[in-house]
């Protein structure tokens, strides 16, 4: 996987990123013609776009596999990233499995980031991995009438999406 990027973040080298990122998608015998790799400025992610009929071994087990794929390749930028905060997240994604797990996580917390407004109220998500309690708190996060904060430890660590009334202590940043 030869392919060079030409964007960089302040201070992250993308294709130190991709050259690590694809030398582990290598050795789980992924090629370059696999692969195809892109980069969303808005949410500063690289996606590793995977579309290949042997993908199937990375959704065994509630694609267990390709969680551990993408947490070991985000612990790979970290370790590249030294003291630089602003490097990019990583998202290895296969046949689109990611892209529509984060369209859907989206769409649950939309829906009871709605629910807490209309009741005035706090509503509790399931438990959750951390990858995707951030992906909730992020994109909640530009609502001005909610707020999220994570609750309870170890696996069932879950999202609670609480309604802000105007003069809410969080209003006053307390």
């Amino acid at each position: 996987m030869s392919a060079k990027f030409q964007t960089e973040t302040p201070n992250m080298n993308h294709t130190e990123i991709h050259k690590n990122i694809s030398g582990l998608l290598e050795h789980f015998g992924f090629t370059e013609q696999d692969v195809t790799i892109s980069f969303d400025e808005k949410s500063n992610t690289i996606w590793f776009s995977i579309t290949s009929p042997h993908t199937r071994l990375l959704f065994a087990r509630d694609a267990e596999a390709l969680s551990a794929l993408n947490h070991l390749s985000s612990r790979i930028v970290e370790q590249l990233s030294k003291e630089d905060t602003a490097y990019p997240r990583i998202v290895i994604d296969a046949n689109n499995f990611e892209k529509k797990k984060i369209e859907s996580l989206r769409t649950v917390a939309h829906m009871m980031a709605e629910r807490a407004r209309y009741f005035k109220s706090s509503v509790e998500l399931e438990p959750m991995s951390p990858r995707d309690r951030k992906i909730v708190h992020e994109f909640l996060q530009d609502i001005p009438d909610v707020y999220t904060e994570s609750q309870g430890d170890g696996p069932k660590r879950h999202i609670v999406i609480r309604f802000k009334a105007s003069g809410d202590i969080k209003d006053l940043g307390i």
